[in-house]
């Protein structure tokens, strides 16, 4: 049986800075002594989307190329969606991290890159997903994968 080594890897990363992000929302809610909610506070709306996110994505995508790993190895394919996923995942955070990204606001001359980050992180997200997921289903539909 082949080690799903690709999802280990990426799983630990995106643990790593899941917990990285999950600390820097803490750390902000302290220093301002709040609770649960954002409260109109756009950075805080902004560290907790950023937080979110990346838990919303991250867990089902390391799930399934754990599976594509397991049943099929680790094929070129599960090499480059890990490859382009992780590097999504970073832009996506580097979006989030500045108001501009996150909000739009005074978006404009080189804040606009964080936009292009944001937006970029979360296409090549949805690109890299859709590309395992249905190269998963089409594997086990098809043949490619046979039980026992």
């Amino acid at each position: 049986m082949t080690m799903p080594i690709y999802a280990a890897l990426l799983g630990g990363t995106l643990l790593a800075a899941q917990n990285i992000l999950m600390l820097n929302v803490g750390l902000y809610r302290t220093s301002l002594g709040k609770g649960a909610g954002v409260d109109g506070d756009v950075k805080l709306e902004r560290l907790v989307r950023r937080h979110g996110n990346l838990a919303e994505n991250a867990a089902i995508f390391v799930v399934v190329l754990a599976l594509y790993e397991l049943l099929l190895g680790q094929t070129g394919l599960a090499f480059w969606t890990t490859t382009v996923f992780a590097l999504a995942r970073l832009m996506h955070i580097a979006g989030f991290a500045n108001a501009a990204g996150s909000h739009i606001i005074d978006a404009e001359g080189g804040k606009k890159l964080f936009v292009l980050m944001r937006a970029g992180g979360a296409g090549l997200s949805a690109i890299a997903s859709l590309l395992l997921g249905l190269a998963l289903v089409y594997a086990v539909a098809f043949g490619s994968v046979s039980p026992g």
